[in-house]
């Protein structure tokens, strides 16, 4: 799948030292289709995705999408408790030691006509699963844990958005446009995150939760240590204009233009590229998918969840943005898996030797799927 944000246009973005946010407007609300939130409080939860898997994380609310019509309806300020202790496959933030929430799976039918699900958790826990069943085929190469175990427990961390320097304030003081169902963020002027909702007044209640969604490394990184980015300043030809036509003309030709650098430069790197999509649930005429990209190294790579409508238009969107280690690690495990783990074959499709592909793999996390390899006597 490609990723099109048809139906939504970029309206002029608003700069805060280093963060850039440029909102997402439709002429339109997706009809059929409105998000909730579900609060959860400050805390980690726990989530039962298989027997004997679990996937940790810091998740303080979920989304409701309610398909019935009936607006409002759908639950507010649910708080879910319990304490569960178990090895994990988890995605940490670093917090201090909160109550533990349990949940099971990470979208659930609440009667006929609504889901709740986990959002970004869900994209994130795709990407954790990742041939998490590891080496299907037993090669000396690799350890009895990897066998028996695979790739359990995977961790990778995240940061919180109270962490990433400058969101809070600027999520606190930008406008919210008419119209307005999402935004697309940026540290630093790179890509960071996107968020769509179907409906403006979905967007007016969820705005807030972006300051408690996961971050990638990079994007803690950028903020931290970037200088403000400049602001994008439209220039009018006034020889041009000589009527309110002119104007209304001038600064329609202003917008094109915005939008065209936007989607063609500035996004480029999330919505050029082609995703291995997963259908997570089908709920009338929408269907709730996550994604993962082709991770290719020194490249954006994004992974994400989405739902779109009969007619494959987005009506909600949430993105994550991996950093270059997590990406390696997902390029080689895809690189293993689709060279049925046999490392010489992987480190000749890699144009490397073993040698160096056991190398990478250490330094990736995965020595300890690694048989040892005792010295060679002197």
């Amino acid at each position: 799948m490609r990723l099109d944000l048809a139906g939504l246009r970029t309206a002029p973005a608003q700069v805060w030292g280093g963060i850039r946010l440029v909102p997402l407007v439709r002429d339109a609300p997706v009809p059929g289709l409105r998000l909730h939130r579900e609060q959860y409080g400050e805390g980690y939860g726990v989530v039962d995705v298989a027997p004997h898997t679990v996937y940790t994380s810091y998740i303080p609310h979920g989304f409701v999408a309610d398909w019935s019509g009936a607006g409002d309806a759908a639950a507010y300020g649910t708080q879910l408790r319990g304490e569960q202790a178990a090895a994990s496959t988890s995605a940490r933030v670093p917090v201090e030691a909160v109550p533990v929430r349990v949940h099971r799976r990470m979208a659930r039918r609440q009667g006929r006509r609504r889901l709740r699900f986990l959002p970004l958790h869900l994209a994130l826990e795709g990407y954790l699963a990742l041939h998490f069943g590891g080496p299907a085929v037993a090669w000396e190469e690799w350890s009895q844990r990897a066998l028996r175990r695979g790739l359990s427990p995977r961790v990778e961390e995240a940061y919180a958005g109270l962490e990433v320097q400058g969101l809070g304030d600027a999520l606190r003081v930008f406008e919210i446009h008419p119209g307005q169902c999402g935004l697309l963020l940026y540290t630093a002027d790179a890509l960071t995150a996107a968020f769509a909702v179907p409906h403006p007044d979905d967007y007016r209640a969820l705005h807030a939760t972006l300051v408690h969604d996961l971050y990638g490394e990079l994007v803690h990184h950028y903020a931290l240590l970037s200088a403000p980015v400049p602001d994008f300043v439209p220039r009018l030809d006034a020889a041009a204009v000589s009527s309110t036509a002119d104007l209304r003309a001038a600064l329609a030709g202003q917008r094109a233009a915005w939008a065209d650098f936007h989607a063609g430069t500035m996004a480029a790197g999330l919505l050029a590229p082609a995703y291995a999509a997963r259908t997570v649930h089908r709920a009338g005429d929408f269907t709730l998918l996550r994604f993962l990209p082709a991770f290719r190294p020194r490249t954006e790579n994004h992974v994400g969840e989405a739902i779109t409508t009969a007619d494959g238009r987005l009506a909600y969107l949430k993105t994550f943005r991996l950093s270059e280690a997590q990406t390696r690690r997902g390029h080689l495990l895809s690189t293993l898996a689709a060279h049925d783990w046999s490392l010489p074959r992987a480190a000749e499709a890699l144009g490397r030797s073993e040698a160096d592909l056991r190398t990478r793999l250490a330094g990736a996390g995965f020595a300890a799927l690694l048989k040892h390899r005792p010295h060679a006597p002197r």
